[in-house]
């Protein structure tokens, strides 16, 4: 493997990772805006919230396709950063200019989380009022103009001075809105922000610099995640480590428990320095051993994997799934061994890493009572990056090697432009429907499960359209 900041030698750009993260986002989309009301079956919500009241039990171990979200974007997100900090290290950038833009760059995620949480509706008002839907859609227009890098044939003064305005407008907002029906934050609080983006922050901020100063031992990496079981498991036992792991200077942007996702973005920095050495390559002329046929064999025992662990964690059938497992495992090793394309070799790295982190996942089942997103154990982390991983595969095959990136376009223009799709639903399309009358109609005739579930969908291919036609158009939003 090439050096992750030697200088490239052509600009390639690996569109999978992308679709990997748009996918991430647009379900992420259609998990929240799905019916509520316990007629969908229990694989359609959180393991740990059934139907059909949706209340929080612990005690339930399973998996189900809203389990994979959240870690599949934290993958796509450490798989992210060494190709971002490579290219600018081989424009010449110094570790210490590069720190200065990881710091910035969690200073802005921060910043969106807050914000964005002070314009939620549900957050404004859990009662209706066409005044929350109003702010809401305030709120986009405002994180629109605080984060929006235009087209670079506008000057960059003009984006800057956009940029500008949204602050201001912001500023003045938050100073003044108030949340009567939160006794505890009446007002603007650094301690309301949205969780996911602010796990997102710190996941960022914390994998970028170990990357940034392990990018030429990556053993390193894969030695701190044993740093950090240790101290996960000190910190369950009481005493002086878990009294130190559990203050926090500053306890609204940082807690301890947030770097358990580090299980799944420091791998996938390991599977970005492979991204990265097959991106320097020039492989115009380097022949491909694997034909169609084989490659399509690994689509599909890759898939029947990922099917295997959901239909099998969820179901609670421990050793049928391990074995099918195994099975399918030990039969794709002869379709990905003997690379000799560098695509071919991205992929034999890609399945080894999601090799090893399936089976160290299901040996770490029955640990923790089972695979559970929330208290998460170590089996969800290790079995979401191993899904991940061959997700990942699935998407390069079809859209590197059989070129078929126009039937994921939409997930590859949402990937590009992930923070818009996180909050177009909330603060705009619902905004107008609820401001114009429309939902009561709407769910009046989508009322059975069916429907209803065919609604979600019809809202989240809305949102990516929308998406799309933002990065289509270069307004993209840099956090």
């Amino acid at each position: 493997m090439q050096l992750a900041n030697s200088p490239p030698t052509k600009s390639k750009r690996v569109d999978a990772l992308d679709a990997l993260r748009g996918l991430a986002v647009l379900a992420m989309v259609l998990s929240g805006v799905i019916p509520f009301k316990g007629t969908l079956p229990a694989w359609m919500y959180h393991a740990q919230f059934p139907p059909p009241t949706h209340q929080f039990n612990p005690k339930i171990a399973g998996l189900t396709w809203v389990d994979l979200v959240f870690p599949i974007f934290i993958f796509s997100l450490g798989t992210a950063i060494p190709i971002a900090l490579s290219r600018r290290l081989s424009q010449g950038w110094t570790n210490l200019e590069i720190s200065f833009g990881i710091i910035k760059r969690g200073f802005l995620l921060a910043t969106f989380a807050i914000v964005l949480q002070h314009f939620r509706p549900t957050v404004i008002n859990p009662e209706p009022s066409s005044e929350k839907w109003q702010l809401a859609l305030m709120g986009f227009g405002i994180l629109f103009l605080m984060f929006v890098q235009l087209p670079r044939v506008i000057p960059k003064w003009i984006n800057l001075a956009v940029n500008l305005i949204g602050w201001g407008a912001a500023i003045a907002i938050l100073t003044q809105i108030q949340y009567p029906h939160n006794s505890k934050f009446p007002e603007f609080s650094l301690y309301r922000s949205d969780i996911i983006l602010l796990v997102l922050t710190n996941i960022v901020v914390f994998t970028s610099f170990i990357w940034l100063f392990t990018r030429h031992h990556p053993q390193f990496r894969v030695g701190l995640l044993g740093i950090l079981f240790a101290l996960i498991l000190s910190k369950s036992a009481g005493g002086w480590m878990s009294n130190l792991l559990s203050s926090s200077p500053i306890p609204w942007l940082y807690q301890f428990e947030y770097l358990k996702y580090l299980f799944i973005a420091i791998p996938g920095t390991i599977i970005g320095d492979e991204i990265v050495s097959y991106t320097q390559i020039e492989d115009e002329y380097i022949p491909k051993t694997w034909n169609r046929f084989r490659l399509g064999g690994i689509v599909i025992l890759m898939l029947l994997i990922i099917l295997n662990l959901v239909m099998g964690l969820q179901s609670r059938l421990l050793p049928q799934t391990t074995g099918i497992s195994v099975i399918l495992l030990i039969i794709s090793y002869p379709l990905l061994k003997n690379p000799s394309h560098p695509l071919e070799d991205l992929l034999y790295q890609m399945y080894q890493w999601g090799l090893y982190g399936l089976i160290l996942g299901l040996a770490f089942e029955p640990y923790q009572g089972g695979i559970k997103k929330d208290p998460t154990t170590m089996s969800y982390f290790l079995i979401t990056l191993a899904i991940a991983i061959f997700l990942l595969m699935i998407l390069t095959i079809l859209i590197e090697s059989f070129h078929q990136a126009l039937w994921f376009q939409l997930f590859i223009d949402t990937g590009k432009n992930p923070m818009i799709g996180y909050l177009a639903f909330a603060n705009l399309l619902w905004p107008i429907l609820e401001l114009q009358g429309w939902i009561p109609k709407i769910e009046a005739l989508t009322n059975t499960p069916v429907l209803g579930f065919l609604r979600g969908l019809s809202y989240t291919l809305i949102i990516a359209l929308f998406v799309s036609l933002c990065t289509r158009l270069k307004l993209f939003w840099k956090t």
